[in-house]
């Protein structure tokens, strides 16, 4: 009997500019290689917009760049009620993507609606769960994060399906690194791994083992993703380019 694997597809992308069409996203390599993991011919996506308040037009924008994906997509919304039971819409999918916005939020009602749980018996299961940003962050322990507003906090109440911290949009805004070098000293966080813009780390069980970009041909002097861990009293950074985690 073949065991079907745990894997989580955590990201700072997902989605990029379709070219010529200002504002139209369409899937990058990242979404693209969740639905290949699914196995499924037409997989089934369920969309979790928690973190940006069911933003009807991230919501929009979501169902016009899978339209044409080969995918048959369905959302979850919370506000300012449940639109069906959590069980039922997470049970149902293939992939099950989450998107940016306040991890803090996303995890309070989650926490409130049973999402967690729901969360959690989709993975073992073997549905791909993936996200960017709070949708990253929210899988692991925690990470840096602008919940809170300006000022970059640590959430440390993740789902912990993945035993690390997070650290997104590492390349873009620039208090999150230094932030979480200080969070993994302190032991706030533990070992964390982090990814530049349009980068994904691919976990099987809670292992990571690839790097994917959402740029197709993308080469290791592009963006990445790192490790960061605390060895002998000094964080250490390791560089993890585009392909197999080794």
């Amino acid at each position: 009997m073949t065991l079907t694997p745990k894997r989580i597809l955590a990201s700072s992308g997902g989605f990029i500019s379709t070219p010529g069409l200002w504002g139209v996203m369409r899937p990058g390599g990242i979404m693209l290689e969740a639905l290949r993991l699914s196995g499924q011919d037409r997989p089934r996506v369920c969309l979790v917009l928690t973190a940006s308040g069911d933003s009807p037009e991230y919501l929009a924008g979501m169902y016009s760049a899978l339209a044409n994906a080969g995918c048959e997509a369905d959302h979850l919304a919370l506000f300012t009620q449940p639109n069906r039971p959590v069980s039922e819409a997470i049970g149902r999918a293939d992939v099950v993507w989450v998107g940016g916005g306040s991890v803090a939020n996303l995890l309070a009602l989650w926490s409130l609606h049973g999402v967690g749980d729901a969360m959690r018996e989709a993975w073992e299961r073997g549905a791909i769960l993936a996200g960017v940003s709070a949708g990253s962050i929210c899988w692991h322990v925690g990470g840096p994060t602008d919940s809170f507003g300006a000022k970059l906090k640590v959430v440390t109440n993740g789902l912990g399906l993945l035993p690390y911290g997070n650290g997104v949009h590492y390349d873009s805004e620039a208090g999150r690194r230094p932030l979480l070098h200080e969070l993994v000293k302190a032991q706030t966080l533990p070992t964390s791994y982090a990814t530049d813009d349009g980068i994904g780390i691919l976990y099987e069980g809670t292992e990571p083992v690839a790097v994917i970009s959402d740029a197709a041909g993308a080469t290791d002097s592009g963006p990445a993703a790192y490790r960061v861990e605390l060895v002998d009293g000094e964080i250490i950074e390791t560089r993890l380019g585009i392909g197999p985690i080794t």
